[in-house]
Formats: C-alpha cells, sequence, structure tokens
C-alpha cells in the first residue's frame, strides 16, 4: 500500500503542475493573469477554435486523473490499518 500511496502523490503533484499550466494557457477574457504575462501571445495563439478546444480536453482529462488522485488517496487514508 505504501508504494501505491507514493505513486498516486507524485501522480498528483506532476497533476497539479500541469493543471496549473493548461488553464493558464487558456484564452483570456480581459484583466486576467493570461493578459498579464503576454496578452499579445495569448491572442495569437488563442484565436484558433481548434487549438481551444484541444486545450479544453487536455484541462478536463488531467483534472479528471487529478480527482482520480485524490480520491484513491483519501480511500487509502480511511482503510489503511
Amino acid at each position: 500500500m505504501d508504494v501505491l500511496r507514493i505513486i498516486l502523490q507524485v501522480l498528483l503533484v506532476l497533476t497539479s503542475f500541469f493543471l496549473i499550466l493548461t488553464i493558464l494557457m487558456h484564452k483570456g477574457k480581459g484583466g486576467g493573469v493570461s493578459d498579464m504575462f503576454g496578452g499579445g501571445f495569448s491572442s495569437s495563439v488563442g484565436s484558433s477554435g481548434v487549438a481551444e478546444r484541444n486545450l479544453n480536453r487536455l484541462t478536463i482529462g488531467i483534472s479528471l486523473i487529478w480527482v482520480t488522485c485524490i480520491v484513491l488517496i483519501g480511500l487509502i487514508q480511511k482503510f489503511a490499518l
């Protein structure tokens, strides 16, 4: 159980990092963090509809893995002897 817990914790840290990055890469609606760091870059890259949809799918996939890791770690903690 300790090996599984360590693997899940490492996966949680990695998915947390990638989730933060994918959220910050989304096209800004104005006045957000994405406009603060290179607004011209986000407007030229984020203008494509296909790229934004793929980024949405990637963000949702990473967030599902993130939530699954949290639930599994919680279950391991609850049922650990």
